[in-house]
């Protein structure tokens, strides 16, 4: 049986290290994606059962991420294989190159996933019933999958009415990429289809997102978000938590880490705060965030602790390069009671 499943693109991420894109000679190869970190996060630091749901084109560089999945302990059975026509020209596999910044240069990505294999995923390909219908307790997806296509919107949509049919609990990370709305109606396009897909939901991480008129719209101060929260609250009355990490940006290399979340039950609730936390790589952070906090409302650990799994977890998450989690439970539980950086040995 499969705790979480998730729905969304793996990409190759490349890497250039201490280094630049624009002059790199070599790269570090890993895979991400922001549906996917989570249930790699949750597969390999918390020890749930996860499988996610995307489409690769059959080559051999799909392979690859395939095999980085397996290694992450991620199962593959839902993998969608599209035939390879030799050159990418009807489906292909993305690419994303990342630098990680340093001071005050930020930390830059630029993809290359137009066309791929999942943005061609249309409604009707996945047998969702059949998914759900095998004991899955969460189902994770979010803004980038749907950000794909306007195809990828209904799949989204589809699964996650699927998921709620059969009694599995539900997660929806807005995840604004402007790239990916570009020419597609921009940011307004984007928060139309995440309300759409956010009413779905039952936990909504990154719940920020969803606040002004548009992704990014507004921009908040710490004292502004019990209210932020609670102007999302009224746009999804049926939700049960919402949730976000929260940061502050000195440098690219030190960030100020915080969290908070809302429910009907709790009101607010504020999780530990990091300041002054030293980053090597920022990427996938905020889906380290995600999974700890899907493990602890999972365990009923209740919401300010839950908090906390994702808040030690997403903190982890940046002091190691590429966009998965190499922490271990034990770590994250060591960090939450206050352990400090000194050798363990």
């Amino acid at each position: 049986m499969t705790d979480v499943v998730a729905l969304g693109e793996v990409m190759l991420r490349f890497d250039p290290g201490e280094g630049r894109i624009r002059t790199a000679r070599s790269f570090q190869v890993w895979e991400g994606g922001g549906e996917y970190n989570v249930v790699r996060g949750l597969r390999r630091c918390f020890g749930l059962r996860t499988a996610v749901v995307t489409a690769l084109a059959d080559n051999a560089v799909g392979r690859l991420v395939e095999d980085l999945i397996l290694q992450g302990g991620v199962d593959t059975s839902l993998l969608r294989w599209v035939p390879d026509d030799g050159i990418g020209r009807t489906a292909r596999n993305g690419l994303n190159f990342v630098e990680r910044g340093y001071g005050i240069r930020g930390a830059l990505g630029v993809s290359d996933r137009a066309h791929t294999a999942v943005s061609q995923l249309r409604k009707g390909d996945v047998d969702w019933d059949a998914v759900f219908g095998a004991g899955v307790r969460w189902f994770h997806t979010g803004g980038i999958f749907a950000g794909l296509s306007d195809t990828t919107v209904d799949v989204a949509d589809e699964a996650m009415a699927a998921a709620r049919r059969h009694g599995v609990t539900v997660s929806y990370d807005p995840n604004y990429r402007p790239s990916l709305w570009a020419g597609r109606g921009g940011a307004d396009r984007a928060r139309e289809v995440d309300l759409r897909l956010a009413r779905h939901a039952d936990v909504v991480v990154g719940a920020l997102g969803l606040v002004g008129t548009h992704p990014g719209a507004t921009r908040l101060t710490g004292d502004e978000v019990p209210d932020a929260l609670t102007v999302v609250a009224s746009l999804l009355p049926d939700v049960k938590v919402l949730a976000t990490s929260l940061r502050e940006v000195p440098s690219a290399a030190v960030n100020d880490w915080s969290s908070a979340a809302w429910s009907p039950g709790t009101g607010y609730v504020t999780g530990p705060r990091m300041p002054g936390l030293h980053v090597l790589d920022r990427v996938g952070s905020g889906d380290g965030f995600a999974a700890g906090l899907i493990h602890g409302l999972l365990t009923g650990a209740g919401l300010e602790r839950a908090l906390a799994y994702g808040t030690a977890h997403g903190a982890l998450v940046m002091t190691t390069p590429g966009d998965v989690s190499m922490a271990t439970l034990a770590e994250v539980e060591a960090l939450m009671a206050g352990a400090s950086a000194a050798v363990s040995r």
